[in-house]
């Protein structure tokens, strides 16, 4: 991809030339040249395409109102993106849970359940749900974000036996992700 930030001929221009060229600028001043899109006016849209389109429009309406977030402000710093166009890509990346320690906690109070979380942006909260055999509720509640992708749980409760531990995420957009555990 060739840069050049001075170009004479192409400097400062945006919108479309012949319908054929499309000028546009981005956020670091940079000239973005393309081919200007053609469509089929008799086109019809697959269910994968509508789909996409519908989800498109509920991160849109998402990033019109998320746009402001100082999170998001503070993450487009120093980059080619603005706050609008972090705020759609977060929207499309739902958080991931990628690991749940178990190797401090015995079952007894005052443990901790370690849970390795992850997003594009940031995870907002981290709960974890710890349940016996039978799925019987055991203890839940929040964890504590410990650094950039470990939060921790402290145990509450006493719990013999193989118990299950469910860790989940959320992001800013609130999309979940779950992971779940056995301590056997």
């Amino acid at each position: 991809m060739a840069k050049n930030l001075s170009n004479v001929v192409v400097s400062g221009l945006s919108g479309s030339l012949g319908r054929q060229v499309v000028l546009k600028r981005d956020k670091a001043g940079r000239t973005i040249v393309s081919a200007h899109p053609t469509y089929k006016p008799d086109r019809v849209f697959t269910a994968l395409q509508l789909n996409h389109q519908n989800a498109f429009r509920e991160a849109v309406a998402y990033a019109l109102s998320a746009q402001s977030n100082k999170i998001y402000a503070k993450k487009a710093a120093g980059t080619p993106l603005s706050p609008y166009n972090l705020a759609v890509a977060d929207w499309f990346n739902s958080p991931q849970i990628l690991d749940i320690d178990l190797a401090g906690w015995t079952g007894q109070p005052g443990r901790r359940i370690r849970v390795k979380a992850l997003d594009d942006v940031l995870v907002k909260q981290v709960s974890v749900i710890v349940t016996d055999q039978a799925g019987a509720l055991l203890e839940q509640g929040p964890a504590t974000q410990v650094d950039n992708l470990w939060w921790e749980y402290t145990t509450t409760a006493t719990g013999t036996g193989v118990l299950k531990v469910t860790a989940s995420a959320q992001d800013l957009p609130g999309h979940t992700a779950q992971l779940t555990k056995s301590s056997a």
